[in-house]
């Protein structure tokens, strides 16, 4: 491939998983996903409604790509631990760059049975949108560093000096579109359990339950396991089932109110020819259909067909593909 076509090819798919990236950590903000979500893998939400999750348990806005992982405390002026509480800090760093939860959000844990109403507790979570599930290093690892940074960054906003009492337990959840085929529809979750080795005194959980990572492994419809959050979220993230099937299902059997915002990003899901690269279909054979197009040497519905793609979809290529490229 000759250079600027290769050049072209690169701005053409970073657009195409940038806009892909950004839809799908837009869906995964909705109150209504995550609450879905929450039910699904977090024990203090099991016995919850999702309407009750959505409207009474999560709190404020979700910030959706906007808060930092990192943080170089000591770079950092000795005033700005004192200014803003709550998940909605900038965990920046000067010295490793930026790298952004994709999606975190504060909650409210139901109130167990017997307990006080005043003794609330409070949860930080965080969730990621994983395509790549071997990309190098073991993503459980990276999870865990999320949680732990999680726990770190409370010092000023939520506690102080040694009030290491009031730091709140940290979810870090990760939805993984395309695992290995042994992880496909699995759903684990990993958390510190006290090992008693002599003697059966026990701790009470909240002073050590304080992280837990959860992997939701996406598979085929036809595997084994293909249910509950499993199943909803590759409906929800599948860039083979057209928004019509996809709103069908989120609203029959899970309940999910299609507001005219939600309908619009899945819609904007199904349309991202990311999902069709993801899928397999070559990149380059697209944007020669694209050019073909252009050209007038075959119609935008002969090239869908070609692409397996509705015209829809297609034009959606089109839109995103640069004119230079073709």
């Amino acid at each position: 491939m000759p250079m600027e076509n290769q050049l072209a090819h690169t701005i053409a798919q970073t657009a195409f998983e940038r806009d892909y990236d950004k839809t799908a950590k837009k869906l995964l903000a909705n109150k209504q996903i995550l609450a879905q979500i929450m039910k699904g893998c977090i024990e203090e939400y099991r016995d919850c409604s999702v309407t009750e999750i959505a409207e009474k348990y999560i709190e404020g806005t979700p910030e959706i790509g906007t808060v930092g992982v990192h943080v170089d405390d000591t770079n950092k002026p000795a005033a700005a631990t004192e200014v803003i509480a709550g998940s909605g800090n900038e965990d920046s760093t000067l010295t490793e760059g930026t790298v952004r939860y994709d999606v975190r959000f504060d909650a409210i844990a139901p109130v167990a049975s017997g307990a006080a109403s005043q003794d609330v507790i409070r949860l930080i979570l965080n969730v990621e949108a994983q395509t790549a599930f071997n990309p190098g290093y073991p993503l459980i690892k990276r999870a865990i560093y999320y949680c732990s940074r999680m726990i770190s960054a409370q010092h000023g906003p939520v506690f102080k000096r040694s009030e290491y009492g009031k730091i709140r337990k940290v979810y870090s959840i990760w939805v993984c579109t395309k695992p290995s085929e042994e992880f496909q529809n699995t759903l684990t979750r990993y958390s510190i359990q006290p090992e008693r080795l002599i003697g059966d005194a026990a701790e009470k959980s909240e002073n050590y339950d304080l992280l837990s990572v959860v992997t939701i492994c996406l598979g085929k419809p036809d595997a084994e396991n293909y249910t509950g959050v499993l199943k909803f979220l590759e409906v929800l993230l599948s860039s083979s089932r057209a928004a019509v099937e996809k709103k069908k299902i989120l609203e029959e059997e899970f309940g999910v109110a299609m507001s005219e915002e939600l309908e619009r990003e899945v819609l904007d899901m199904c349309n991202l020819s990311q999902g069709v690269k993801a899928e397999g279909i070559n990149i380059g054979e697209m944007r020669m259909l694209v050019k073909q197009v252009r050209k007038g040497r075959i119609t935008v519905e002969q090239a869908a067909e070609d692409a397996e793609m509705t015209v829809e979809q297609f034009r959606k290529v089109m839109q995103d593909t640069p004119l230079q490229a073709g």
